[in-house]
C-alpha cells in the first residue's frame, strides 16, 4: 500500500512539472505572435511564477517520491534501467533548465519589460526568443522521454 501511495504522488506530480512546462511553452508562442513587449513582459513574469509555485514543487515531488516508491517497491535504483535512465533524462532536463531556460526567461521578461516597439530592439529580443524556444523544447522532450521510460519500462541497462 505504501509503495501505491508514494507512486500516486509521483505520477500527480508528474502531471503538475509537466503540464505546467507545457502550458508555459503555450503562453509563450501566443505572447511572442502578438509582437507586443508588454504582453511578452507579463507572460515570462507569470511564467517565472508559475515555476515557482509549480514546476519547483512538481520537482520535489517527483523526486522524494519516485526514490520512495522506488524502495519501497523493492526496485534498486541504479540497478534498474527504467529508472536510472529517468533519472539521467530528469536530471539533463534540470541542468539545462537550470543553466539556460531560466536565466533566459529572466532576461526575456527583463528585456521586453524594458523596450519599446523598435524593430532593433524586436530582433533582440527574437534571439533571445529562439535560444529560449531551443533549451525549453530540450528541458522539455527529456522529461517527456524519462516518462515513457518509466510508463513503458523497456529493457534497458542500469549500473
Amino acid at each position: 500500500m505504501e509503495y501505491l501511495f508514494w507512486k500516486l504522488i509521483h505520477i500527480t506530480s508528474v502531471i503538475m512539472f509537466l503540464g505546467n512546462i507545457i502550458t508555459g511553452l503555450f503562453w509563450a508562442a501566443r505572447a511572442h505572435k502578438s509582437r507586443d513587449f508588454k504582453m511578452i513582459s507579463t507572460t515570462f513574469q507569470n511564467i517565472i511564477k508559475s515555476d515557482r509555485y509549480f514546476t519547483g514543487p512538481g520537482v520535489l515531488g517527483i523526486t522524494i517520491s519516485g526514490f520512495a516508491a522506488a524502495i519501497n517497491g523493492g526496485f534498486p535504483i541504479l540497478g534498474t534501467g527504467w529508472i536510472f535512465w529517468g533519472i539521467v533524462l530528469f536530471s539533463i532536463s534540470g541542468i539545462i533548465f537550470g543553466i539556460y531556460v531560466a536565466p533566459l526567461q529572466k532576461k526575456i521578461y527583463k528585456f521586453a519589460n524594458a523596450v519599446g516597439t523598435s524593430e532593433n530592439e524586436w530582433k533582440v529580443y527574437e534571439k533571445l526568443y529562439k535560444q529560449w524556444e531551443i533549451w525549453g523544447f530540450l528541458a522539455t522532450i527529456t522529461p517527456i522521454g524519462a516518462m515513457a521510460i518509466m510508463v513503458l519500462k523497456p529493457f534497458l541497462p542500469g549500473l
